[in-house]
């Protein structure tokens, strides 16, 4: 390191570290280095100042909103021209300081490159076979590597002796009573680097659009209490001289006996409050909402890439990221033909039994949830057979609080949600396992590839009970006597209760959603507050060097933010695919962000050593994901309105089938059951009747079932009625109805929206011009940019932005 790469190092004994045990190496980049190496990775600096003056209506916003931002010195509105750093020109660029020229994230990712290339000797030979920090950490030489944190006051008495870019951050950023002001993305972005800038950036953005999502949601939840009194419906249910007269049928072929309509008076009074008419304007609100985060949040994007010079990040450093593993593990080369280099790579014989062996591991584990979800439902049909066939032996009092759907869909849920959590922890470790046997190139290639596999495992772990639910459950039953069975002909399909399934979604949405959230957060929290007072405990002992207190905090592992993005977009699916079923997800989402984005933060900075610094242009392949589940999340609340919730049997029933002249709903829940005759039941299950003699009662001689089906002694009996073939088709027709509303809408704001705001577009092509000409800038000269064709203008030690007006 000192003769080839020049670096100075500085040796800490063991005998002077607490402990007396630990060795400190503390490598130090003097600025030729540091200038080399920015040479070498092309690293944008500044050569300009941007003279660019806010607008007075700017100005105005900005005061009002004074309390909602840090304060100036946290923002940084200074702004640079940039270009990449040349060595052999350096006094081109804007070099006041060369100690601080360069950011810290910056110095820290230069360092970084040269230890993770740095190779082996033996003697006087380079070994080949062997490179990089990393394999020292592997082995056990080091125990760990970590650029130094900047010193940290947290006590009053230390402010005059400790200010920095850390102190800032946890002044300004980390304190939960900032949760309402805007974050120091700038500084973040200055301290930590552009790939952890951009999280938060992206986590910011998404609470912010939460609030409005979260807005609508509670004035449908509202629009549900105001009108619950109101809802004639639930009152026929509720009511004894309706619901407490119709007898229901069976809800099981074994120990079930008949049941009052009114035993679900609860539910069905609750039903109210998620499926009415304002969720049908919350499911298309959302469709759109959906559609404004991605556009405004690719415009948000541009401007940061802009702000933080990423415009051509891609096309600068493609080469510049190739994983040390990649190049350790593949020893064959082959030339590069556009840098026309010797590289390493990896042939496709090695290559595809590779990937085999991955897509079949990932297939497998997606088999084994879909397995554990036909174990979910098997209790699920086993727990609601017993339940129901118990119910007269329950006391009066639990028979109207709780039903045999609402128990068999709460403990369902928990039930499935300990699985979700078990086969989560066993996958993440398989992911990472065969996301390493398949040897990616580049990092970006490695984070995609492992990105890919976990979300397709997560969706389907977390969302397929929902699917079911929504989907499935209640829509195969058939009718008393031709019943269709699962499991070898033992349990009777699922079926929902009379006022529909949408309650049961709700019920495991909010299950799995909120606990979720709450397991996480709880996890975080204590294992943050353990760290804490552990470092704490340390610092106050020994009073120790800045080194030895990082040595003491906890390294941000590879796929430490990884996991932050895979909880924010599960969060993401759940308050869009089925959000049409709880109009409050998105309050609660809005509430577990607020602490997320506070809580991430006194993390990144109290409790973790500093990462280092990696650049980044977006949240990667994220942003695909994202658009697939927006575009998913359209057609699922369009079939969970028509086939989940009862809203279009509803509107059929007022505006086609009620008894009168007044549209009204009375008279609804009668019509949406269907009457069968015991007598046929008892003929076609005799050996139910003798397994059970109580379940035959000879004063009961008809039962109703949910359906539109003929009643007995009609010339089609139980067979479907118009009614079903007219609500299939208006279930059908408002698919395709709102279908096309929402993609409608969303490809026009898509096409009004640009994804580049016009001032970015015109800054970037204004830049271009400036370094293209930077050479041969003359004081006070009038020159014309071959790029754009604008006309411009440099004096000595400032540039001003272009004339609007072309020179041709």
């Amino acid at each position: 390191l000192r003769k080839k790469y020049n670096l100075q190092l500085e040796h800490e004994y063991k005998s002077e570290s607490p402990d007396c045990k630990t060795h400190f190496l503390k490598i130090h980049a003097p600025w030729e280095v540091l200038a080399h190496y920015a040479d070498k990775l092309k690293i944008k600096v500044p050569f300009g100042k941007s003279e660019t003056k806010q607008g007075k209506g700017k100005e105005c916003l900005d005061c009002l909103k004074r309390h909602l931002y840090p304060p100036s010195e946290i923002i940084k509105p200074e702004r640079y021209y940039t270009a990449p750093f040349d060595n052999s020109k350096s006094d081109s660029f804007l070099i006041e300081d060369k100690e601080t020229f360069f950011h810290p994230s910056t110095r820290n990712r230069i360092v970084y490159y040269i230890l993770t290339r740095c190779p082996y000797y033996q003697g006087d030979q380079v070994n080949k076979n062997k490179t990089g920090i990393k394999r020292l950490l592997s082995n056990g030489t080091y125990t760990s590597a970590y650029p130094l944190h900047d010193c940290l006051c947290l006590k009053k008495a230390e402010q005059v002796l400790c200010e920095s870019d850390r102190d800032l951050l946890y002044k300004h950023w980390a304190r939960f009573r900032c949760f309402y002001k805007k974050q120091p993305l700038d500084l973040i972005r200055k301290y930590y680097g552009e790939k952890i800038g951009i999280y938060f950036a992206w986590l910011g953005f998404y609470t912010e659009m939460l609030f409005f999502a979260a807005v609508v949601g509670v004035i449908c939840f509202a629009y549900g209490l105001h009108t619950y009194d109101d809802n004639i419906t639930s009152k026929e249910v509720c009511d004894p001289d309706i619901g407490g007269k119709i007898v229901m049928c069976p809800l099981c072929d074994k120990m079930c006996s008949f049941w009052k309509l009114n035993l679900t008076c609860l539910s069905s009074r609750t039903i109210h409050l998620f499926d009415n008419a304002g969720t049908v304007f919350f499911a298309v609100f959302m469709g759109i909402w959906v559609t404004l985060f991605l556009e405004f949040w690719k415009r948000r994007q541009a401007r940061l890439k802009y702000e933080w010079d990423l415009v051509d990040f891609n096309e600068e450093e493609q080469l510049l990221q190739i994983r040390p593993e990649f190049e350790l593990k593949c020893t064959e080369k082959r030339k590069n033909p556009i840098t026309e280099e010797e590289e390493p790579y990896l042939p496709i014989k090695e290559k595809c039994p590779r990937l085999f062996v991955s897509g079949a591991t990932v297939l497998f584990w997606t088999c084994l949830v879909v397995a554990c979800i036909i174990g979910v439902i098997a209790y699920r049909l086993a727990v609601y057979a017993t339940f129901a066939g118990r119910i007269k032996n329950m006391i009066q009092l639990l028979e109207s609080v709780v039903s045999p759907q609402q128990t068999t869909a709460v403990t369902a849920s928990l039930i499935n949600f300990a699985i979700i959590l078990i086969l989560n922890f066993l996958y993440g470790h398989v992911a990472i396992w065969i996301t390493d046997m398949e040897i990616p190139k580049t990092h970006s290639e490695y984070e995609n590839s492992l990105t890919t596999k976990m979300f397709m495992f997560q969706f389907v772990n977390y969302y397929s009970s929902c699917f079911y639910v929504a989907f499935f459950k209640g829509k195969f039953v058939g009718y008393p006597g031709e019943y269709t069975y699962m499991f070898g002909g033992h349990l009777r399909n699922e079926e929902c209760a009379p006022e529909g399934c949408l309650i049961e979604l709700t019920t495991q949405l909010g299950i799995i959603m909120s606990g979720k959230q709450l397991v996480a957060n709880i996890q975080e929290i204590v294992l943050l507050l353990k760290n804490w007072w552990t470092n704490r405990k340390r610092r106050v002992q020994s009073g120790s060097s800045q080194w030895e207190q990082d040595h003491a905090l906890k390294s941000l592992s590879q796929f430490g933010l990884f996991d932050e993005y895979l909880e924010m977009v599960i969060q993401f699916g759940f308050i869009t695919l089925f959000v049409a079923s709880f109009p409050l997800a998105p309050l609660l989402a809005l509430f577990n962000n607020i602490l997320e984005v506070r809580l991430d933060a006194w993390k990144f900075t109290t409790q973790l050593q500093r990462p280092v610094a990696i650049r980044a242009r977006n949240i990667g392949a994220w942003n695909e994901i994202l658009n697939v589940v927006a575009v998913l999340s359209v057609i699922t609340n369009a079939f969970i309105m028509a086939f989940t919730s009862e809203m279009i049997p509803r509107l059929v029933y007022l505006y086609a089938y009620h008894p009168g002249e007044e549209a009204t709903m009375a008279g609804y829940i009668s019509n949406s059951l269907s009457v069968y005759e015991i007598s046929d039941l008892r003929a076609k299950n005799l050996s139910h009747f003798d397994a059970n003699p109580t379940l035959f009662n000879a004063n009961i001689t008809k039962c109703r079932y949910r359906d539109y089906r003929y009643p007995p002694g009609h010339p089609q009996e139980y067979k479907h009625t118009m009614q079903f073939w007219h609500i299939l088709a208006a279930r059908l027709a408002f698919i395709i109805i709102m279908e096309h509303i929402v993609f409608v809408v969303k490809f026009l704001v898509a096409y009004l929206i640009p994804d580049v705001p016009s001032d970015v577009r015109d800054r970037i092509r204004f830049e271009q011009c400036l370094v293209q000409n930077r050479l041969v800038l003359l004081s006070g000269e009038l020159l014309t940019c071959a790029f754009c064709g604008w006309l411009f203008c440099a004096t000595e030690g400032t540039l001003a932005l272009p004339f609007l007006r072309r020179s041709r």
